[in-house]
């Protein structure tokens, strides 16, 4: 199935139901009075964040999305039933964005959880409501509110642990095939990934971490050449980068060209996402003998006045491959009491933000 990581679809809450217009009449109750029921609500759409789902493809097929109006009121006081609430299954990492407004309504990261993405309407009052001791016999009532229409955007961040970037044919997808179950598409021929490929990497027991594999990026991406950096957003979400570099590029670029190149277009896509930790991984080292491949590594280093951390693996043979992982599991688990905290520190924050004065100073 085609990955689809981008979708527009239209959510229409149910309208409120009428009031109603009615008296009691019953016999030997002369002057019975107003008993017109109230309308029911209408129902509200939800977005729910659903761990099953992995894209936007069912979008292509059902862009609206609908909720009942509730009914209306009847006599004897009777209330009409409300519209249900319908569930719009999302998966993780989505965004929401109104189209006519321009403003973002929530992002779906945590499994279940739910976002309102269109209010249903207020039912209608019925006439007994509007009783009072100068009109005895109101035959007033109120209409429901409409619910809300609503052009969406929704764009989906794949999340994961670790984003592999680099040129294409830098040996990404052979990587990911080499250390997961995913099984993207590899060949003998020079050609790049088309769609986002995540995948699941074990090294060890109740040991593993998500790693994604983005279409290459070549010079000019950022101004929209090749396939541009419209999938770089898939990295937003994700903690360490691995820069892949071929060190036997079929064209002859030098390493330190092609290292900048991609350093350029990820600047100019996001700086924060620039400045996230970021390994240098020389890939396909079997092309070259150990000595070359180790000296054409150290000039590179040089000339980059590279301080990170860097690795040299051929995850065609998956020579090194063992080891990069491994330090990536470690990487990430030692992340993750800085991040509790850090979430623990925003949440106290958040609590401690006094109410603000709705009388002004």
């Amino acid at each position: 199935m085609k990955f689809v990581d981008e979708s527009t679809i239209r959510v229409e809450a149910g309208d409120g139901g009428n009031g109603c217009v009615s008296f009691r009449r019953e016999r030997a109750i002369p002057f019975g009075g107003p008993d017109g029921g109230d309308g029911g609500d209408g129902g509200s759409i939800y977005a729910v964040a659903d761990p099953n789902l992995n894209s936007l493809a069912d979008f292509r097929f059902n862009r609206v999305f609908r909720a009942p109006r509730g009914e209306n009121g009847s006599g004897s006081n009777c209330r009409g039933a409300s519209g249900d609430d319908i569930e719009v299954p999302m998966p993780l990492g989505s965004r929401i964005h109104d189209l006519e407004t321009d403003e973002t309504i929530g992002e779906l990261v945590t499994p279940g959880q739910r976002i309102k993405i269109a209010q249903g309407g207020f039912h209608g009052l019925g006439n007994v409501r509007f009783k009072s001791s100068t009109n005895r016999a109101p035959r007033r009532a109120s209409p429901g509110s409409a619910g809300e229409q609503r052009e969406l955007k929704v764009e989906l961040s794949l999340m994961a642990d670790v984003g592999l970037l680099g040129l294409p044919n830098a040996g990404k997808s052979t990587l990911l095939a080499s250390v997961s179950a995913a099984r993207p598409k590899i060949a003998d021929y020079p050609f790049t990934t088309l769609y986002p490929q995540p995948g699941v990497v074990s090294v060890g027991p109740h040991k593993s971490f998500v790693m994604v594999d983005v279409p290459g990026l070549i010079e000019g991406a950022a101004e929209g050449a090749g396939l541009g950096i419209r999938f770089l957003k898939h990295l937003s979400r994700t903690r360490l980068l691995l820069h892949l570099v071929d060190v036997l590029p079929p064209d002859e670029t030098p390493l330190v060209t092609s290292i900048r190149t991609i350093q350029d277009e990820l600047t100019a896509f996001s700086a924060e996402v620039s400045a996230r930790e970021k390994w240098l991984v020389f890939n396909k080292i079997d092309l070259l003998p150990p000595q070359e491949s180790e000296q054409l590594i150290a000039q590179t280093l040089r000339e980059l006045g590279w301080t990170g951390r860097w690795f040299a693996i051929s995850a065609a043979t998956r020579a090194g491959c063992d080891v990069l992982c491994a330090e990536a599991m470690q990487w990430i688990d030692a992340q993750a009491p800085r991040q509790r905290e850090a979430e623990e520190v925003e949440e106290a924050q958040s609590d401690a933000t006094p109410p603000a004065d709705p009388g002004g100073a």
